[in-house]
């Protein structure tokens, strides 16, 4: 018998796991040549794992599941150095003067603070903690989209706030990502908030998308825009290769952020 014949369940869902990690999906007919056991062995295994909400079944397999809609503040604190990595990378692709459109957030917040100083810029958002961080930033001129305020967002959202940023031209947006597929595209787990940021992409020369390796290959309820309408993908460190490739087939630019800073030792 082979070594993954001879794994435990437990030790196979694992590996499983870190299979989906990598690859974005698993496929049941794959794991079961790959572990020389039955497809009904992977089937359980996929719904145990699937019971315990870190994966989500499809037919024939598994994908990622779908990330999870935290409260903002809540998603402040979770992964802050990782966000401020890819925060410097998103950063990175702002030239002076250019007007930017960035939506509500916690990676996007941290755009917001890693933007240069006195480079003429003018951002306009719908999120108010971001136009408070900016307020005193030199050379940084602040829209603030109004509207029904949508306190799971943290930001304006509704037939108002789409008015107002129909009036705008932007030469760069980050649009919050809750779920992006090479195949599948940019996708919202709010249905409002996914026509904002639908028109945020419509109303800007080119759109940056900045995901923790937990959205690349997810799933959300809510089309946002195909992977047509995406210039650039900044993907942490750690992002696997091949969820990262079928990216780069599509002329889409991959821009990998800095390994985050190790966490500070108390004192």
């Amino acid at each position: 018998m082979t070594a993954a014949a001879d794994a435990l369940p437990q030790e196979r869902q694992q590996a499983i796991l870190q299979r989906l990690r990598e690859q974005g999906r698993v496929v049941a007919t794959e794991l079961a040549a790959a572990f020389a056991v039955s497809e009904d062995s992977i089937r359980r295994d996929l719904r145990d794992l699937a019971a315990q909400g870190l994966c989500r079944r499809v037919y024939g397999g598994a994908l990622p599941p779908t990330p999870g809609f935290a409260p903002l503040p809540q998603r402040h604190e979770e992964h802050a150095e990782r966000k401020r990595a890819l925060a410097q990378a998103a950063a990175a692709l702002v030239r002076p003067g250019q007007v930017l459109l960035i939506d509500a957030g916690s990676t996007n917040s941290a755009i917001a603070a890693a933007l240069p100083q006195r480079q003429g810029l003018t951002v306009v958002t719908n999120a108010p903690d971001i136009a408070q961080l900016l307020m005193a930033r030199e050379g940084v001129e602040i829209l603030l989209i109004g509207g029904r305020i949508d306190p799971r967002i943290g930001a304006a959202v509704g037939a108002q706030a789409l008015q107002q940023l129909r009036q705008v031209r932007a030469d760069l947006c980050f649009p919050g990502a809750c779920a992006v597929d090479a195949e599948r595209g940019l996708w919202g787990v709010d249905g409002e908030e996914a026509l904002f940021k639908r028109a945020m992409i419509e109303a800007s020369g080119e759109t940056a998308v900045v995901v923790t390796v937990d959205k690349l290959g997810a799933h959300a309820p809510h089309l946002v825009a195909a992977v047509a309408a995406i210039d650039h993908l900044v993907v942490e460190h750690a992002a696997a290769q091949a969820l990262c490739a079928p990216f780069l087939a599509q002329a889409v630019q991959l821009h990998r952020a800095d390994a985050p800073a190790p966490p500070q030792r108390a004192k």
